[in-house]
């Protein structure tokens, strides 16, 4: 059954022409993963399904009665204070109504004297009864249970107040609380963002087994490959569909990529000849004063016209280099800490940690959430108290990427924010910024307007100018697109110098780290 078809949409915001013609379908049960660069469309795409934004153009159709839930990246604070126990209950405000229904008929019926009207009383009471387990009325504590021990939701969390979580947090517990909703149609922007490893296995095992239909985007490939059973590519305001997860896609999309270069190619050569005998034609046609060639000429010359050419197919995509540089390295021992302990009150965070760190070392410091992987980084980097000793090595230089980017004024170019700590000419200074990306007029975009990824190479930029030896890098893939990751990827591994990083994303840490700090 269809649950959702989107026909021929095209949305604009301004000159930039995002969608454009998209079309596909959303069967029952199948898990789709919407993939592609960021800016190509896919939020876009879920908000026009919602009705959350509308399309300029095109047809979009949802099954009649279908329950749709969406997981955003961004939430508003609540009017009134709750907790987060209370916030998760309003997803059981069906049942609980039902529940009350329920409560009020057994009073009436308890007191009713009057058979006839005891009978309607009874016949009503069965109705709502059907209602109540139909919608999983009787399952609602097991699944609240379910849900809550895989999230890590404890007592201390469910009687927090949620408008002071965290945007991490309330991400997570927006995503417990559209799934204790069980809707039909689940739509899911970066679920896996601020997700600990363990966490991130258990939502791939629960989406697994979800009965609905599933629409998530993620920059996470491990996650796609896990749970996406359909892949679309947005590209260029086009849709590609690919039956299968991301691994799958990739090699697909590589088989589809050489299949259109043959027929290109072959489409070449045959314009070519064509080409070739209309010139030799109408050669004849003067040396023969012939009116017949000029004919045939024409006549194939209609046909080349007529013919629909195959856009030219790139084999190999421009590679996108980042350079990282660190011209000056440091001592072997680059970080030493002996018996640390944290506390906050009568909470250990951790006590009587112990670990190095050597130069062209890349460590991944891992750890469920709430382990303290932020608060050791704030201790390394002297902002944080703790018992204990941090040594930093001869010649270090630490520079650190936190997981969320802040300018002095964001409403300057990158060019503008960039200069202030660059010693040398504009030219040299805009020949640097090139090696991270910055090519043209990019470097007079506003910072206010970059996306995660871009913040993330001008902070680099930053860094690398400080001939930075040692850096810290605490979640940098969070909002990053897959491509973006690549780069990044290919630019870390390369990195001469020594690397601490914090991150979830599997497919990340086993390219990059050569060994794991857990917490």
């Amino acid at each position: 059954m269809i649950e959702i078809e989107l026909n021929n949409i095209k949305k604009n915001y301004g000159l930039k022409n995002v969608l454009n013609g998209v079309s596909f379908e959303v069967k029952t049960g199948e898990r789709i993963a919407l993939i592609g660069s960021n800016g190509t469309g896919k939020s876009t795409i879920l908000k026009i399904i919602t009705g959350e934004e509308k399309q300029d153009s095109g047809q979009l159709n949802i099954r009649k009665g279908a329950t749709i839930e969406m997981l955003n990246q961004i939430y508003k604070k609540e009017e009134k204070d709750i907790l987060v126990v209370n916030f998760l209950e309003k997803s059981f405000k069906d049942i609980r109504d039902l529940e009350n229904k329920m409560k009020q008929l057994e009073k009436e019926m308890a007191l009713e004297k009057d058979e006839n009207k005891l009978q309607k009383i009874i016949n009503r009471y069965g109705r709502i009864q059907e209602e109540y387990n139909s919608i999983g009325g009787y399952e609602v504590q097991e699944k609240f249970n379910r849900i809550c021990s895989g999230f890590k939701f404890n007592k201390k969390f469910l009687n927090k107040q949620y408008n002071l979580l965290s945007g991490g947090e309330k991400t997570i517990v927006n995503l417990a609380a559209i799934l204790l909703k069980n809707p039909e149609i689940l739509l899911l922007d970066e679920p896996t963002n601020h997700l600990d490893v363990k966490t991130l296995e258990w939502l791939e095992e629960f989406l697994i087994a979800y009965k609905g239909t599933i629409l998530v985007i993620s920059h996470d490939r491990y996650f796609l490959d896990k749970v996406a059973t359909k892949t679309i590519l947005l590209e260029e305001g086009k849709e590609k569909i690919y039956f299968g997860n991301y691994s799958y896609f990739l090699k697909e999309d590589e088989r589809r990529t050489l299949a259109e270069f043959e027929v290109y190619k072959n489409q070449q050569k045959q314009i070519q000849k064509m080409k070739q005998a209309i010139k030799k034609l109408r050669s004849f046609g003067e040396i023969a004063k012939n009116e017949m060639f000029y004919k045939r000429a024409k006549s194939i010359e209609k046909r080349l016209e007529k013919m629909q050419v195959v856009d030219k197919v790139i084999l190999e995509k421009k590679k996108v280099n980042l350079s990282l540089e660190a011209k000056e390295r440091s001592g072997k021992d680059v970080l030493k800490a002996r018996n640390l302990t944290k506390k906050y009150g009568d909470t250990i965070i951790f006590k009587d940690f112990n670990f190095d760190i050597y130069y062209g070392e890349k460590v991944c410091l891992s750890g469920k959430n709430g382990a303290g992987k932020t608060t050791l980084i704030k201790m390394i980097l002297g902002k944080e108290e703790y018992e204990g000793q941090i040594k930093i090595g001869s010649n270090t230089k630490i520079g650190y990427i936190p997981q969320e980017i802040k300018f002095e004024n964001e409403e300057e170019t990158v060019f503008e924010t960039f200069i202030k700590s660059y010693i040398g000419t504009e030219t040299e200074a805009r020949r640097f910024l090139s090696r991270f990306m910055f090519y043209r007029d990019d470097v007079f975009k506003k910072i206010s307007k970059l996306s995660g990824g871009e913040k993330v190479r001008i902070k680099l930029a930053e860094l690398m100018n400080q001939n930075i030896n040692f850096l810290i890098l605490d979640e940098p893939t969070n909002h990053l697109d897959i491509s973006t990751r690549e780069v990044l990827e290919n630019a870390l591994d390369e990195y001469k110098g020594t690397i601490l990083f914090v991150s979830h994303d599997r497919y990340f840490i086993n390219r990059l780290a050569n060994r794991t700090i857990e917490l």
